[in-house]
């Protein structure tokens, strides 16, 4: 039987099949948003077996699982390891099309040489040759990023956090840099003033600020902000169902910041005020210390209230919403700019509806001063498939310099989606190559083989520009 993950997976020419292997295959990867566990990275966590290091908190798997009617215990309760190895394994032919299917056997392939299609006959045979491997230094959190060629990787961290893993992590002499990402989404939560209060309380610790004041909460993150720039940070990262444009003063924030701080409601337009005065406020920050900001837009997030209550949020109950994104996304990126205190952004969208949308946007605040200063960000969480890529691809191709992208993220919280990378290049470079043998673009591979390359490591390495990241 012909092997399923073969050289050519996914390239159907010949000259597809050539870009990815002369100029996309053997690129490191630089990976600038994800959610893994920088805990896991410094103390070198040793997976004990397929489960941990596959399913433990894949929430892609567990609504595939559900869907095929597994019963909870087997993706987030009580069962065993192996129980929900088998669980998972059973589902998977039924994931045929599903972009699960790809990754599954991709990741089979790359971290442990198995070329079996996953299913309930080969459950065990394979639950015990993974084990076998995932036992042996090689893979441990270190030995993958290694194994992989991961140069980067940016996790996601909120203010309050010490950063220690990734202070223990750079004196380890490992070839990776793990990196922090500025992630204050928490700052903007007036609208549940009792867990609003209690990260107030843990930000002030972190900073050493005594935060009786909406003065002292912007003094206690910029003090943040600038702890995360002395440990290497240069990114931020803002999750949201839309932008925030209801503009105010500072008199007008610092009144919704009282009220929330005494445990009153906050009204839905003062929340919007509020968090609108932060967001600018944040923009001011990155600007001011040369970093990148990313928006995540679009998600509609923990739908399922009763699973809600019994699992806690990133249990894989969100979708893509629906969200008017362009009149707030163009205000708040014109405020800024207006301010001249736009700094360079990522804008992702989760909504496909809203391609052309971003791709048109990033154009409106390009000024000349970098390549690709506003960035149209890869297809991200339910667009991170085959089809999301290929309609992000063309978006950009088709209204901004796709030769300028930045190329791809995992967005992901398992060690195990590394090959994403690999899916992302393939696809790529299949586009590329139907356009050449089509005659779209020219066959000239000093042409073309450069811009691969450079969409798969050199855009992003020179576009967020690391110190010390080669």
């Amino acid at each position: 039987m012909k092997i399923f993950v073969h050289d050519d997976f996914l390239l159907t020419t010949k000259t597809a099949s050539k870009l990815y292997h002369k100029y996309a295959a053997d690129e490191p990867i630089f990976d600038y948003h994800c959610h893994i566990s920088p805990k896991d990275i410094a103390e070198n966590r040793q997976f004990k077996n397929l489960f941990e290091v596959w399913l433990e908190g894949d929430h892609y798997k567990w609504r595939a699982m559900r869907s095929n009617g597994v019963a909870e215990k087997f993706c987030t309760g009580s069962a065993s390891p192996e129980e929900k190895f088998n669980a998972w394994a059973s589902t998977v032919p039924h994931t045929l099309r599903n972009p699960l299917y790809h990754w599954t056997h991709l990741e089979l392939k790359r971290y442990f040489g198995i070329s079996e299609l996953l299913s309930e006959k080969t459950a065990s045979k394979i639950w015990r040759q993974a084990n076998e491997k995932l036992a042996t230094p090689q893979f441990t959190t270190q030995g993958i990023l290694k194994k992989m060629k991961v140069k980067v990787v940016c996790t996601t961290d909120d203010p309050v956090d010490d950063l220690g893993h990734h202070r223990a992590f750079a004196k380890s002499g490992h070839p990776t840099r793990m990196l922090p990402a500025f992630r204050p989404d928490k700052a903007l939560t007036v609208n549940s003033p009792a867990g609003f209060n209690q990260w107030v309380e843990q930000l002030a610790a972190a900073a050493n600020v005594d935060i009786n004041s909406f003065g002292s909460f912007v003094s206690a993150l910029e003090k943040r902000h600038e702890y995360f720039h002395s440990q290497g940070c240069r990114l931020s990262d803002h999750g949201m169902n839309h932008c925030f444009a209801d503009f105010c003063s500072e008199k007008v924030a610092a009144g919704i910041f009282d009220k929330a701080r005494k445990g009153e409601a906050v009204s839905t337009l003062e929340h919007s005020q509020f968090a609108s005065f932060m967001m600018l406020f944040f923009g001011h920050l990155d600007a001011k210390r040369g970093w990148t900001k990313q928006l995540h837009l679009g998600a509609l997030r923990n739908n399922n209230d009763r699973l809600l209550k019994q699992l806690g949020p990133d249990t894989g109950f969100d979708s893509i919403g629906d969200f008017p994104q362009a009149v707030t996304l163009s205000a708040y990126l014109n405020k800024l700019d207006s301010e001249n205190k736009l700094p360079k952004t990522v804008i992702y969208n989760l909504n496909p509806a809203d391609n052309y949308v971003f791709a048109t946007m990033i154009g409106n605040f390009q000024d000349g001063t970098i390549p690709g200063k506003i960035q149209y960000g890869s297809g991200w969480w339910f667009l991170d498939q085959k089809e999301g890529m290929e309609w992000q691809i063309n978006a950009l191709s088709n209204l901004g310099l796709l030769s300028r992208f930045i190329g791809m993220i995992t967005d992901s919280r398992s060690f195990m989606s590394y090959p994403r990378h690999e899916y992302f290049r393939r696809t790529l470079c299949n586009l590329i190559g139907k356009d050449i043998e089509s005659g779209a673009i020219p066959n000239d591979e000093k042409l073309v083989g450069p811009m691969i390359k450079n969409i798969c490591y050199t855009n992003a390495k020179e576009y967020m520009a690391f110190p010390g990241v080669k």
